[in-house]
This record gives C-alpha cells, structure tokens and sequence, in this order.
C-alpha cells in the first residue's frame, strides 16, 4: 500500500522566500523600524521591503551606509540579507538596517562584536525630533521680541 503525499493549500499560501536557520534582529533609527534577518549564504543577496538593495536605495552613498557592517574580509558573501523597514526617511532607515545588520551579525560571531563596536556600528542613535513647546512656533523657536 502506498501513500501518496499532498500538499495543504495554508502551506502553498505560505511566504515563498523562506529563509531557513536564521537570525532575526531589530534596529531603529529616529521613527524608523527595521526587522533584518541573516542566514547563511554562497552569494551577495539583500532584499529590503521585497525589492533589491539598489532599487530601494537609490545612491551609493546609502547603499554603503547599508552593507557597512558587512564590507569586512569575505563578510560581504557570506550572509544573505532580508529587510523589511517602515517610518521615518530612507537615511534613517538605512541606518536602522546597519545598526539590526549588526546586531544579528554578533548573534551569529561573537568574535565580530569588537570590530563592529570600533566602528560605531552596535550604538543606537537615540536622537529623535523635539516636541513642539506651547506658545512657541517651533521646538525652539520663539516669536519675535519686541520692545514696544
């Protein structure tokens, strides 16, 4: 007697890029919140909200910001990355995506943990925008003085 094995139809609705064995972190930056997950790769593989890291991010200098923590000796191939980041600007967001890149890079290599600190990427940026104050125009700013 054979029996013959069928797929559900909740498991085809399933995600169709599953990332097996791997390692999930949160950086944030400003408003800006991103989920990165890590595994381990043969190639150079960034996907950030479902679209490639070139397309999301449209110059260099943020694409650079973004593979950071990555641009050590033979680092840069051996993860493929996934993203998904929401609020704030894109800057804000690229560095949300270093600072959760790094995170999950530690929990993967505790050995990477002292050079990822030397660089200044294992800090959270706390800054954020100031509230506006009651009576002023702004945060800071107030209304003009006059003397009479």
């Amino acid at each position: 007697m054979t029996t013959a094995t069928k797929t559900s139809a909740p498991a085809k609705a399933a995600k169709k890029t599953t990332m097996k064995n791997y390692i999930e972190s949160i950086g944030r930056r400003k408003t800006a919140v991103a989920r990165v997950r890590i595994a381990e790769a043969t190639k150079f593989s960034y996907v950030v909200n479902g679209k490639t890291l070139e397309e999301y991010f449209g110059t260099e200098e943020l694409r650079g910001i973004v593979i950071a923590p990555l641009t050590r000796e033979g680092a840069l191939g051996k993860y493929e990355v996934s993203v998904v980041v929401n609020g704030g600007g894109v800057h804000a967001q690229a560095e949300a995506i270093r600072l959760g890149i790094s995170r999950a890079v530690v929990k993967d290599d505790i050995n990477q943990k002292g050079d990822l600190k030397k660089m200044g990427f294992l800090k959270r940026d706390s800054r954020k925008v100031e509230r506006k104050h009651f009576g002023l125009k702004k945060a800071r700013k107030a209304s003009q003085w006059s003397k009479r």
